[in-house]
């Protein structure tokens, strides 16, 4: 595993090993959005890593879809992610704040505003969301105008310019797991006829699009992007022309000279090795439910760049250590995952603790 503790550049930092946080929504947020300062701890903890990424943060009040998400877009948001972002930087970790506008995937109970969700097409996804009243129905949503793509394509700038405030090292588009940006690229949930729908190249526009905003604003060094292709999450199909699409838009995105893509594989592996192939900068790859012993293949591939970990980090915040030395793993508290206090959040052992 060697290989795992190399520096490594990404955009325009040095990171010190290439096991990323993978980005978890955790549901713990204040009301209004501000992160809360058991984030500030619960970051601070796991900055051991090479490159965190934060939980999906909304870049609007429509943007988000959960209870309790954190968001990017007012003052007090800022304020909130100053500190976690200064905790993080006082331990020698990097972190980029993910930018995740949920399009349809929402429910009005869950949002400040309690208005119908937006989305490419007013096409509900067949799926049910957690609400403070259990699980419900997601329900359809409205069809955002053109006028309004051009709005959502701004608060993602400006989220990305207060971001870089809040003192983020970057953030990172979220354009997979059947959100907005995904929802547009998907044949099942885009069923527009203007510039925005029907060809690879109209569906694939709001992705690139917002990509060339947020370059715009912070810079592309800055910049990351994550994608799962062919996943199914959230009641999306890409259909038939996915490949392709994946294609065009990773070669276009790739002119931008972004800092990274992020691949969230679900085991396409030869479309996986024309990603690599089609994009210049750092890669890197999440393989959700792999065994340990399995961790490094696509660094030792020379496939990925950085490889991305979740569910391990929420149980082990010195993880980075326990792979030094061979240590048994926390195993998660899955209960605890998407709401609460500091159980199952602040409250995983240390290696060194367990050793007193």
């Amino acid at each position: 595993m060697s290989k795992l503790f190399e520096e490594v550049r990404i955009g325009n930092i040095n990171i010190k090993n290439r096991i990323g946080m993978a980005p978890m929504t955790r549901s713990r947020a204040l009301e209004d959005g501000t992160p809360s300062n058991l984030a500030v701890e619960y970051y601070g903890q796991r900055a051991s890593v090479g490159l965190i990424i934060s939980e999906g943060t909304q870049p609007s009040d429509d943007g988000q879809g959960y209870t309790n998400t954190p968001g990017i877009y007012t003052k007090a948001h800022i304020e909130g992610w100053k500190k976690v972002t200064s905790k993080v930087h006082s331990k020698g970790g990097k972190i980029f704040i993910q930018l995740m506008h949920v399009g349809r995937v929402s429910h009005p109970d869950n949002t400040p505003h309690h208005r119908q969700a937006v989305a490419p097409s007013a096409i509900a996804p067949n799926v049910e969301i957690f609400t403070a009243q259990g699980m419900k129905q997601i329900p359809t949503p409205r069809e955002l105008t053109e006028e309004e793509i051009k709005d959502v394509i701004n608060d993602f700038r400006l989220a990305a310019r207060a971001a870089i405030e809040a003192g983020a090292d970057g953030v990172e588009i979220h354009g997979a797991n059947g959100y907005l940006i995904q929802q547009f690229i998907s044949e099942n949930s885009n069923h527009r006829q203007d510039a925005y729908g029907g060809s690879i190249e109209n569906r694939s526009r709001f992705a690139i699009e917002v990509a060339k905003a947020v370059v715009e604003e912070i810079g592309a060094e800055r910049v990351g992007i994550r994608f799962s292709p062919q996943g199914t999450l959230n009641g999306i199909e890409e259909g038939e022309t996915s490949i392709e699409m994946y294609h065009y838009l990773i070669a276009e995105l790739n002119k931008l000279k972004l800092a990274y893509l992020h691949i969230m594989h679900f085991g396409n592996e030869p479309l996986l090795q024309e990603i690599r192939k089609l994009w210049s900068q750092a890669l890197l790859i999440n393989r959700a439910g792999r065994p340990l012993d399995k961790l490094t293949v696509d660094l030792d591939n020379e496939v990925a760049d950085v490889v991305t970990v979740g569910t391990w980090l929420i149980a082990n915040p010195d993880f980075v250590e326990r792979l030094k030395v061979n240590a048994q793993l926390n195993e998660p508290d899955r209960n605890t995952m998407y709401a609460g206090g500091e159980q199952g959040y602040t409250d995983y052992p240390f290696l060194i603790e367990e050793h007193n």
